[in-house]
Order: structure tokens, then C-alpha cells, then sequence
């Protein structure tokens, strides 16, 4: 029973992640969560007013259990199952990231300085989230699906706009890190 509340290996995620894959594609879904957000929008009415939002929504219900359950998830995963201590960092990498000011997690999940409550109170750290979560939002949008969706679900399906969309993101990604994060930070 320990090992239930200890983290997970990734053959033992990723087995259960493909499992849940193969069940998706023999009843015929789609996983995505971006798709959410546009069923979100639909049963708000948007539909009435803007025609991409009008259609049966509860077609897609399921999925809408699937956000829940994913909340539920990373809840019990924070609070019961997560051991920061077995979190191995490389050196090279925090030393890194001091250049940039950002610190080691120490004991933690996450460095504070980009995901401690303190960068709400900062107006650039504000400025960067909404300007990354538009560019999310847009890049979700243009590229017609989310990263779970096409990493996951269009990659199972063998679908090639999703193998060019993984590797957008990768290159995005990659970008990110090696040319933006230093220019922001």
C-alpha cells in the first residue's frame, strides 16, 4: 500500500496513460483539454452569439469528467503522493538558472521565484503570465489542439498534423529556453 502513495515511475504512468488511450480509441473519443474550453463556452451560451461555440456540448461531457478528474488528481498527487526529496535536478542546470536569478527548488517541487505566491504581487511577473496565457491560448487555437491532445491522443491516432504540431512545440520549447527565458529573466 506504500508504494500507492509514493510517486509514480514513468513506465508505470505512462503504461496507464497508453491503456486509457487504447480504451479512447476503441470507443471512438478524442482526448484533449483544450477541447474543454470550447464545450465550457458552449454551455455558456457563447453559442448564440458566435457560431464556432454552437453544438451539442454534452456530446463531449466525458471530457469535462476528465478535467475534473485530472484537478482531483494533482490535488491528492500534491498532498499525498509527492516526495520532492527524490527530485534530482543536474548541476549544470541550477547553475544555470542562478545566472537567470532563479533559484535551486530546495525540498520543493517548483522554484519559488516562478511559481511561489509571490510573483503575484510583481507587476512583471503578472505581465508575463497574461502574455503567455495568450499566447497559449492562440498557439491552442492555431495549431488545433493542446499539447496533451496532440502529444498524446494525435500521436496514438497516428495523425501527421499532430507529429508537426509535437515538434512545434519541441522547437517552440527549445526556443524558449535557450533565447527568450534569458532575454525575460
Amino acid at each position: 500500500m506504500n508504494a500507492f502513495f509514493e510517486t509514480w515511475p514513468w513506465y508505470i504512468s505512462g503504461f496507464i496513460i497508453g491503456m486509457i488511450m487504447l480504451c479512447l480509441i476503441y470507443f471512438g473519443k478524442h482526448f484533449g483539454m483544450s477541447s474543454n474550453l470550447e464545450s465550457l463556452c458552449s454551455m455558456s451560451g457563447l453559442g448564440k452569439k458566435v457560431a464556432y461555440f454552437d453544438f451539442d456540448w454534452k456530446a463531449n461531457k466525458w471530457n469535462l469528467i476528465v478535467v475534473l478528474g485530472a484537478m482531483l488528481g494533482g490535488f491528492v498527487a500534491v498532498h499525498f503522493m509527492s516526495d520532492p526529496s527524490n527530485v534530482s535536478i543536474n548541476p549544470k542546470t541550477i547553475e544555470q538558472l542562478a545566472v537567470l536569478g532563479i533559484d535551486a527548488p530546495n525540498g520543493k517541487l517548483a522554484p519559488e521565484v516562478l511559481f511561489g505566491n509571490q510573483i503575484f504581487t510583481s507587476p512583471k511577473s503578472i505581465f508575463i503570465l497574461l502574455i503567455g496565457g495568450i499566447l497559449i491560448g492562440f498557439g491552442t487555437r492555431y495549431a488545433g489542439g493542446c499539447t496533451s491532445g496532440h502529444a498524446i491522443s494525435g500521436l496514438s491516432n497516428l495523425q501527421l498534423p499532430s507529429l508537426k504540431a509535437v515538434i512545434g512545440f519541441f522547437i517552440g520549447g527549445l526556443i524558449m529556453v535557450h533565447f527568450v527565458l534569458p532575454l525575460i529573466f
